[in-house]
C-alpha cells in the first residue's frame, strides 16, 4: 500500500470564505470584510476614504493611499459577510466531512474573531468559545483539526492605526494572539500553520500596507502592487517571517508536541523552450516563491536574496536577534498550495496569483473553465522539488478546480471533471510516495464544501465536494447537498488511496 496508515485525508477551508458570521459573537472588522464581490472579468474593490473625505477604490493586492481608511459602502455586496455560513452550519458541515471519512479539517482561525481590533489586551471570550465548540465537534468525529491561525487575514484596526506589517509593532499583537491560541487549544490541537501562502502575500488586504506610489504596476497575488511598493512587500514580509518564527518558539513552550508548519503557494513552471534564457528564466522566476520557504526552513536569506532585493531597489532592514530567530525556530513541515504548473517564456510578461506563478500557456495542458491549467504530473514533479531541497515532510493543504456545477431535476450534482482532477492528483501524489519515497503527511483538497473565491469572489466559481445552494449575490437557501465527487473521495479515503 503506497499511502501510509496515518495519511491525513481531508479537506481545507478559510475563515473569511467559509464562516460568515462577520459582525456576531463579538468580531471585529477584517479587511477581507471590506472586499467586494467580482467577476473573472470584473476584479473585486476594496473602497476607501482619504482625511479630506474624498473616496476612491483600489483592486485586492494594492496599496491603500497614505492615511487613508478602508470602508463599506452601501449598494454593494460583501461574500465575506455570509460567505457559506459555517458559523451557523458547522454541527451540519462537519457531520457531513465524517461521512465522507475525513481524519483531518483544514480550517482558519479569524484573529478579529479572538482580537477584535488586533491590538486588545484581553481576548475575545466568545469568539475562543466558537472555535472551542468547532474542535470538540471535529474530535466528536475523530477528526484531527489543522489550524491556519493567519489565512489572508488583516485587522482593519492594525493596518489604520499602525500601517499594517511594515510596522514591527505588529510582531507583538501577532505573537499574543498566536499564544492565546495555543494555550487555549494545546490539548485539541496537534497540527498548526503559522502562516498561508506568504509568497503571494501583498499591499492592503493581507499585510495592511499603504503607499504613496501609484505607479506602474508589478507582480504580485493578483499582479497589481506598484512597482515602488515591493519594497515595503519584502519588509512587511520579513517581519511576519520573524512572526512566524517566534510563534513556533512560543508553540513549541506551550506544548513540545504540537506540529508546525508554514505554508506557501507552491504550483509549478516550466521554461517554454529549452533556450538557455527560457531555463534560467524559469529557474530564477521560481526562486523568487522559494526564498521564502528557504527563509522559513532553511533558518536564513539565501545568496540569491539580494539579487531580488536589487532589482527593487530595496534594502533589507533587520534587527538585532533577526537571524539568530529564524535560524533557530523553523517549522517542522512545509504546507504547500498546488493548483497548476505554468509556463516561463522569455517573450511574456509574468505575475504571481494564490494559484501560483503565472505565466505563458501550456499547448500541452487543458484548462479548466477559469483558464487554470490542469497539470496533474506536475504535482508529483513539485512533492520531488520541495523534498530534494528541504528534506522536511511535506503537506498539500490546497488542490482543486474552480468549476461552475449544475444541479440536476433530481438534486444530483454529476462533477465528474472534479473527480477527473483530483483523481489525477492522488495518483501522482501515490508515485512520489511509492516511486520516489517522498514523506507526504496528508492531502487536504481546496474547499471542500463551497465557498466564496478568493480570487474573484463568486460563488459559481465551486471547487467543493459538497454543493452549497447560495448564487453569486449571496441569494439561496444554504442547503448542503452532497454532489458526485462526494461518494468518490469517500471511497478513495476508505481505501487509503487504493480505489481511485
Amino acid at each position: 500500500m503506497a499511502f501510509p496508515k496515518d495519511f491525513l485525508w481531508g479537506g481545507a477551508t478559510a475563515a473569511n470564505q467559509y464562516e460568515g458570521g462577520y459582525a456576531e459573537g463579538g468580531k471585529g472588522l477584517a479587511v477581507a470584510d471590506l472586499i467586494t464581490d467580482g467577476t473573472k472579468d470584473q476584479p473585486r474593490r476594496i473602497f476607501y476614504r482619504m482625511p479630506d473625505g474624498t473616496e476612491g477604490t483600489i483592486g485586492q493586492g494594492e496599496c491603500i493611499p497614505v492615511g487613508a481608511v478602508g470602508i463599506l459602502k452601501e449598494g454593494y455586496y460583501y461574500p465575506s459577510h455570509v460567505a457559506t455560513d459555517f458559523y451557523h452550519h458547522y454541527k451540519e458541515d462537519i457531520a457531513l466531512f465524517a461521512e465522507i471519512g475525513f481524519k483531518v479539517l483544514r480550517l482558519s482561525i479569524s484573529w478579529t474573531r479572538i482580537f477584535p481590533n488586533g491590538d486588545d489586551e484581553e481576548p475575545n471570550e466568545a469568539g475562543l468559545q466558537f472555535y472551542d465548540d468547532v474542535i470538540d465537534e471535529l474530535r466528536k468525529h475523530n477528526i484531527e483539526p489543522l489550524v491556519t491561525i493567519l489565512h489572508f487575514d488583516m485587522p482593519v484596526n492594525l493596518a489604520t492605526k499602525y500601517g499594517g506589517w511594515i510596522n514591527r509593532k505588529l510582531i507583538d499583537f501577532y505573537l499574543r494572539y498566536a499564544k492565546t491560541v495555543f494555550t487555549r487549544y494545546k490539548d485539541k490541537v496537534k497540527y498548526w500553520v503559522t502562516v498561508n501562502e506568504i509568497n503571494v502575500l501583498g499591499g492592503y488586504w493581507t499585510l495592511g500596507l499603504s503607499s504613496n506610489n501609484r505607479k506602474e504596476k508589478e507582480s504580485s497575488n493578483q499582479g497589481e502592487t506598484p512597482m515602488a511598493d515591493a519594497g515595503i512587500k519584502l519588509q512587511a514580509l520579513h517581519h511576519l517571517m520573524v512572526a512566524s518564527s517566534l510563534a513556533n518558539k512560543a508553540a513549541r513552550e506551550i506544548n513540545p508536541n504540537f506540529q508546525m508548519g508554514a505554508m506557501l503557494a507552491l504550483s509549478g513552471i516550466y521554461p517554454a523552450t529549452c533556450h538557455p534564457d527560457d531555463v534560467f528564466g524559469a529557474y530564477e522566476f521560481r526562486r523568487k516563491a522559494l526564498m521564502f520557504s528557504d527563509v522559513l526552513f532553511r533558518g536564513s536569506y539565501p545568496n540569491y536574496a539580494q539579487s531580488i532585493f536589487d532589482e527593487y531597489g530595496f534594502t533589507l532592514k533587520t534587527e538585532r536577534g533577526d537571524e539568530e530567530i529564524l535560524r533557530q525556530y523553523p517549522s517542522d513541515f512545509l504546507a504547500f498550495s498546488y493548483y497548476r504548473t505554468t509556463v516561463y517564456d522569455r517573450f511574456s510578461p509574468h505575475t504571481t496569483t494564490t494559484g501560483g506563478q503565472q505565466g505563458a500557456p501550456n499547448p500541452y495542458l487543458k484548462t479548466t473553465p477559469w483558464g487554470w491549467p490542469i497539470d496533474p504530473d506536475g504535482l508529483r514533479f513539485v512533492l520531488n522539488e520541495l523534498y530534494d531541497r528541504y528534506q522536511k515532510p511535506l503537506f498539500i493543504v490546497e488542490n482543486g478546480m474552480g468549476n461552475q456545477d449544475v444541479v440536476n431535476p433530481d438534486g444530483t450534482i454529476d462533477d465528474d471533471y472534479r473527480i477527473d482532477y483530483l483523481r489525477g492528483h492522488v495518483l501522482a501524489i501515490k508515485k512520489a510516495i511509492e516511486i520516489d519515497h517522498v514523506p507526504v503527511m496528508g492531502y487536504t483538497p481546496w474547499g471542500c464544501i463551497d465557498i466564496v473565491s478568493a480570487g474573484t469572489g463568486e460563488m459559481s466559481k465551486r471547487y467543493g465536494m459538497i454543493y452549497v445552494d447560495m448564487d453569486d449575490k449571496g441569494h439561496g437557501t444554504l442547503k448542503r447537498s452532497r454532489k458526485k465527487s462526494f461518494y468518490w473521495y469517500q471511497k478513495v479515503i476508505s481505501s487509503n488511496g487504493e480505489e481511485v
